[in-house]
């Protein structure tokens, strides 16, 4: 397995892009989307390293664990709609481009942890609900808003969600879109770690240390198992979201929900 003795810092073997920050100390990996000005919206460049990094991890022994955060008031607020007409300029190939980092985030050999900062919202939402573990600010939420601009939810919600928290409530965030408080959401058992009002940073703190000093071979192993035993259904998952997605973004409906979401105002849909 490679191995590395660099100190904090970017990785050699990381792939970067502008909007995201990557640093490796101690065996801590830290990956914060860096464009607050968006709310750390997940554009092809941040998303496309981030899968290449992650992907680059498997087998690594100078990485231990993986921390996904972002930087100011959001974690992510997912793909940007914005624009004149946003269905035009949507990136059709951004669902399968953020399947490919739920996989990169599922499939390593090591604990990844959602270090959530502040709003997650559409596939946002999804790649924290990926991860293995959830550090969540009292402040932060989250959100399947995607039926609000006449799409469904992607990034493999539909099964870790319902894997988490059951049908009916799975179902309930999928139909509604309604926003979960963190103290909500992990109320729900939609994550794992609740930090306390102004306790975020040493409650991430705690859960990072302590994996860093576990043993590696188990958590892979953990991993895998439970992951076999509850997500079975994720690649079947992301291919009927990016199928679907695909089929939605052509419909009038979206071009509404879209419309409606730049313009702020209620969207009218009509089933077509």
């Amino acid at each position: 397995m490679p191995s590395s003795s660099e100190a904090a810092g970017p990785p050699a073997w990381a792939t970067g892009a502008p909007g995201v920050e990557i640093t490796l100390d101690a065996g801590l990996l830290r990956v914060r989307f860096d464009r607050p000005e968006t709310y750390n919206g997940l554009d092809a460049a941040v998303v496309e390293a981030c899968s290449a990094t992650l992907e680059r991890c498997r087998g690594r022994d100078d990485v231990r664990v993986v921390v996904l955060t972002g930087t100011g008031p959001a974690f992510s607020s997912g793909a940007t709609v914005a624009g004149d007409d946003p269905v035009a300029s949507f990136d059709r190939q951004a669902v399968e481009r953020a399947n490919r980092l739920v996989r990169a985030v599922v499939a390593l050999d090591k604990p990844v942890v959602a270090a959530v900062n502040g709003v997650a919202a559409g596939v946002g939402a999804s790649l924290a609900f990926a991860c293995d573990l959830q550090v969540v600010a009292a402040e932060a939420s989250f959100a399947l808003a995607f039926a609000k601009i006449g799409l469904m939810p992607d990034g493999g919600a539909t099964a870790t969600v319902a894997a988490a928290i059951g049908r009916p409530r799975a179902m309930r965030l999928a139909l509604t879109g309604e926003r979960l408080g963190a103290s909500e959401a992990y109320a729900a058992g939609l994550v794992s770690h609740l930090a306390e009002p102004g306790a975020y940073e040493t409650t991430l703190a705690a859960v990072t240390t302590g994996l860093l000093a576990g043993a590696p071979l188990a958590h892979s192993a953990a991993k895998k198992a439970v992951n076999a035993a509850t997500l079975g259904a994720l690649e079947d998952a992301l291919d009927r979201e990016n199928l679907g997605q695909l089929a939605l973004l052509g419909t009038a409906d979206a071009a509404e929900g879209m419309a409606a979401f730049v313009a702020r105002r209620p969207p009218r849909f009509t089933g077509r």
